[in-house]
């Protein structure tokens, strides 16, 4: 059995076989798809789909990239729609900090470390987004006492910073970047940290497998990920996929 950690399944990439696509994860063993949040457009639309299909689980929040129409009034909102769905949320997220993106910086930085506090406050894991920003994204996580883990989604970077994270309380997210050769630092990372520490995603539709570039990426790739985490572990194919699947329940809830 698989879970896909984190999957856009909501957005419109996959309007036009959403169903027949959550049909073939069935018969591939992905049982359940986490699907983060990513603006407060789109929460009611992600609850909506959770309701008709049973297999997807809900994390909300304010995504980095979409900040550029972000009102003071969002984060009330999503306080609300987690206050009123808490006990089907697994997580708050997708957030973070993104320094190849023009959001302003400090838009970034306020969001980020209030959605930290609100988390905090809910006691939810958050799934965290981060592009050449993890010193600034640890530096807040410590400085806000935040002690409830979640996943590094998409992690890339070396062991000394993956370990910084899973001393905090996170999971790494294992996704396609693993299957490209010259990704050598975060491969080298992914078969060191402990096997308790990994979960897998595809981040579907973005992050295309290596040999898939220029195609929409899909949930459905998750064993071929699968299969390059095993070249580069040491245990037993049963242990791998039972540790990541079992992973996934142990730094979510409600899962």
């Amino acid at each position: 059995m698989f879970i896909d950690s984190h999957c856009h399944i909501d957005f419109i990439e996959f309007d036009i076989d959403r169903e027949f696509v959550l049909q073939q994860c069935i018969k591939q063993d992905i049982s359940q798809l986490v699907v983060p949040g990513t603006r407060v457009e789109h929460f009611e639309r992600q609850l909506r789909l959770a309701n008709t299909f049973p297999a997807i689980r809900n994390a909300l929040g304010l995504h980095p990239y979409f900040l550029d129409t972000y009102r003071e009034t969002h984060l009330n909102e999503l306080q609300s729609i987690i206050e009123e769905n808490y006990d089907s949320i697994v997580a708050l997220g997708e957030v973070g900090l993104d320094k190849a993106i023009s959001i302003d910086w400090k838009v970034q930085v306020k969001v980020f470390q209030e959605q930290v506090e609100m988390a905090k406050s809910f006691q939810l894991p958050l799934i965290l987004h981060h592009r050449k920003s993890h010193n600034e994204i640890l530096q807040i996580l410590k400085q806000c006492k935040f002690n409830h883990g979640g996943i590094v989604h998409a992690f890339s970077g070396s062991l000394q910073i993956a370990e910084a994270y899973t001393e905090l309380g996170f999971a790494i997210g294992v996704g396609g970047g693993i299957t490209y050769p010259r990704a050598h630092k975060t491969r080298k990372a992914i078969e060191r940290l402990p096997l308790s520490s990994l979960v897998l995603e595809t981040d579907s539709p973005d992050m295309p497998l290596n040999g898939y570039q220029g195609k929409r990426n899909s949930p459905l790739k998750l064993p071929i990920i699968f299969d390059a985490l095993l070249t580069l572990r040491t245990e037993s194919t049963k242990e791998v996929q039972e540790a990541c699947f079992q992973n996934v329940f142990n730094y979510l809830v409600h899962m």
